[in-house]
Order: C-alpha cells, then structure tokens, then sequence
C-alpha cells in the first residue's frame, strides 16, 4: 500500500482547519502549513493529530512548495482549509495511489457552496485549480504571489478525478470583500509591466462582470450568481487601481503642508 500526505495551507482558518483535516481520515500524514496565525489554527491542527509547519507569507506559490517540502510519502493530496474531501474523492484516492498504471500527476474538480446553495456556474463548477493528487517530485509552483500556475516534471499526460470535493469559500460577505482586497494587492504585482490607466481599470473590471454573469451563465445561480459577478468586477478593477497607484508613485500621495513663517519678533 502507496503512503499519501495531505497538506493543508492555513492562515488564521480556525473555524474550518478541523473539518478539513476530519475529511481526510485515511491520510497516512497531515501537514498544516500555517503562516503565523494569530488565532488558534495552530493548536487545533495539532490537537487533531496534524504536524503543523510554520511558513513565512512569501506569495502562495512559495508557499505550495515549502508545503510540498514539508511531505514525507509518495503521494502528496493538497486541501486548503475551505476545502473538504468527500468519501467518494477518498476512496477515488485511494485506489489511484494503489494503481500500478496510475499516472502522476491529477486534477480534482471542486463544487462550491456560497450563500445557501450549489453553484452550477459562475465559472465555478466544474471548479478546477492547480492539480491536488500527484506523485512527490512530479511537479512544482511557480513563484506568482496570487493564482500561482505549476510545473509539470513528469512525461504523463495530466489526468482528473470523477468526483468533486467540496468549497465552503465564503463565510460572509465580510470575507467576500477581505479576500478580494487581499488579492487584489497581490495581483497587482503582477500586472506592472502593462500600460494601465483607469480607463482600463474600469474595462477590465466590466469584462470580468460580464464574463461570469453572462457568459459563464452565472444569472442561473441568481443572487449568488450576481455576487460572485460583483466581486470579480471590483477584484479585477482594484487590481489594476492599485498597480496604476504603484506606478504613479509620489504623484498619489498627500502634498506637504508647508511651513508658516514664524511670527516676527
């Protein structure tokens, strides 16, 4: 029998660090990486029995990779703490792992759950990121800060699972709007080298509304479907914003007040 690690990136997801590592109850090793949370993800992790490693926040790419150096077996499923594996993506697993035909490196579909239902669209189903289940050393990320790619060291043909695992990504519309402030400040970083202006800020961040509500049918996931919409639109517009803040430099910030003349003698 094939041994797997599951690691599971983390920063201050206390509420949901334990059901993420309950849904992998077949797991030979699981892995926490934690950068510093100031809550308490670090002690529940290892109250359930994961090892946790303390990563400094460097861009999730950097990140993916310390998680993977930190995993001891030969197979390697990665979870994020909004994430959760269902029985049948365990068992799925698990017969992979011990296939002798099996292929290196699999991506895994999500479903995700946001504001009381299933979403079926919106680009977010079939929901997949970078591949989770893959043998250790067939690949590696790339160093992007926010919405890292992967590199491919095996021959294989990439494969995929059948069956989805869960995303509870949103607990409130407090997180919708933190998360995207914080990728928006990431992603800005990597769009410096274009030529940007509000003009297309603003185009950008209409494309991306439209691209899910229309085109990705997000209207058929109603108010949820218009809110994941919304949050595209301002995470793409403040994206550019803050790139185009970056570029400007000293030009945005607050003029000196200037001195006043000290009053005569």
């Amino acid at each position: 029998m094939n041994k797997i690690s599951v690691y599971i990136i983390a920063y201050n997801e206390a509420e949901k660090v334990a059901a993420t590592i309950a849904s992998v109850p077949w797991a030979d090793e699981v892995v926490v990486v934690d950068s510093w949370s100031t809550d308490a993800t670090a002690e529940i992790a290892r109250s359930m029995g994961a090892r946790v490693v303390q990563v400094d926040f460097q861009g999730f790419g950097a990140l993916r990779n310390a998680a993977i150096a930190a995993c001891s077996h030969a197979w390697i499923f990665s979870l994020d703490a909004d994430e959760r594996c269902t029985p049948e993506v365990g068992q799925e697993i698990q017969s992979i792992i011990n296939d002798p035909q099996a292929l290196d490196v699999y991506r895994v579909p999500r479903t995700s759950f946001f504001m009381g239902r299933w979403i079926r669209h919106s680009g977010w189903y079939p929901n997949y990121r970078q591949p989770q289940l893959f043998r250790n050393g067939s690949m590696h990320y790339d160093l992007k800060p926010v919405h890292e790619g992967y590199v491919l060291l095996s021959a294989k043909p990439l494969g995929a699972l059948r069956n989805p695992i869960w995303q509870f990504p949103f607990k409130n519309m407090a997180e919708v709007m933190h998360k995207a402030n914080r990728y928006s400040t990431l992603g800005a970083e990597k769009i410096m080298h274009k030529n940007i202006s509000m003009g297309t800020a603003l185009s950008h961040g209409i494309w991306a509304f439209v691209k899910h509500y229309v085109f990705k049918l997000g209207f058929l996931d109603g108010w949820a479907g218009f809110v994941i919409a919304l949050g595209n639109f301002e995470g793409t517009f403040y994206r550019y914003v803050k790139a185009f803040e970056k570029k400007k430099g000293a030009q945005w910030q607050a003029p000196q007040v200037p001195q006043a003349p000290h009053p005569p003698a």
